[in-house]
């Protein structure tokens, strides 16, 4: 090694190379595909804690994200049986 090798440029770990652009190209598809990876998943936990409780089909529970300047808007709607008289 000569005195002058700390000046010259070393290659970048190409590895981590890969991993930034596998984060940007994941962050697109989440944002383009219009809804968060964690919606199926809040959507049955909710609909069993919902059933805890009420007797509910599990199509009538509707979850809804928004997005709108900048914020996220989460909407649940729950159609509840009709109570016999």
């Amino acid at each position: 090694m000569g005195i002058l090798d700390f000046l010259k440029t070393r290659p970048k770990n190409t590895a981590n190379i890969a991993r930034e652009r596998l984060r940007i190209i994941v962050a697109q598809e989440r944002s383009q595909r219009g809804g968060p990876d964690y919606l199926p998943l809040l959507r049955s936990e909710l609909l069993a804690v919902i059933k805890k409780y009420v007797n509910v089909d599990p199509e009538a529970v509707l979850i809804n994200v928004e997005r709108d300047s900048g914020q996220e808007v989460l909407e649940l709607s729950v159609t509840l049986p009709e109570v016999k008289a």
